[in-house]
């Protein structure tokens, strides 16, 4: 997992709130278990009409199409338990959302996958939609190891995290990243094991 420490973009505003998972990446992409390719279903729905033209969805419209931020309302994330939907925020560049609150299992599932989901009060949300909203000037920069959001015009915002979680970003940590950590031991575990039952 590619590791989080900074991260300075154009912040795109998505002021919606309930924002399910069948809306970030609808059912007929799920298909696949590469995490790659997804950016093309990334709020097709909202992005595309049955034939194809373009509905001028948020993160079509320039500089918006480069966001690595985004900007949410409240309930981001809510419905099923797919884990396509970060994968496709992922691979479209989205590094971080900034919402009032996010469903549990795609928040846990956002930092497991290298997204950082910051959980703001609704007040300072809508002034970061506010910035959002000024297109190319919208530019943010969100440290994780100092916990703030700097707003375009220098002000900072800071935001709350779970020190384990915020651990396992810096270093690139996924499930299988921890586990390897401890790979010493379970090589260490597994010898043992084979000489005292050599017959598994």
């Amino acid at each position: 997992m590619e590791k989080f420490t900074t991260q300075t973009g154009v912040a795109a505003p998505l002021n919606m709130v309930n924002v399910d998972t069948d809306m970030i990446i609808p059912k007929q992409f799920l298909k696949t278990i590469k995490r790659t390719g997804l950016k093309e279903g990334l709020f097709s729905e909202m992005r595309w009409d049955e034939n194809g033209n373009s509905k001028n969805f948020v993160l079509d419209q320039p500089p918006y199409q480069s966001a690595k931020i985004l900007v949410a309302g409240d309930n981001f994330g809510c419905g099923s338990s797919r884990e396509h939907a970060p994968w496709a925020l992922l691979d479209f560049g989205i590094r971080c959302i900034i919402a009032p609150d996010f469903a549990d299992i795609f928040y846990n599932n956002c930092f497991k996958n290298g997204i950082l989901p910051i959980r703001l009060p609704q007040e300072q949300v809508d002034i970061l939609m506010e910035d959002a909203g000024k297109g190319a000037n919208a530019t943010m920069t969100v440290d994780l190891e100092a916990q703030e959001i700097t707003r375009p015009d220098g002000e900072k915002i800071s935001f709350e995290v779970n020190s384990f979680r915020k651990h396992c970003l810096l270093n690139g940590l996924d499930d299988i990243g921890l586990t390897l950590q401890k790979e010493d031991k379970i090589d260490s575990f597994e010898a043992r094991h084979k000489d005292a039952q050599p017959w598994l």
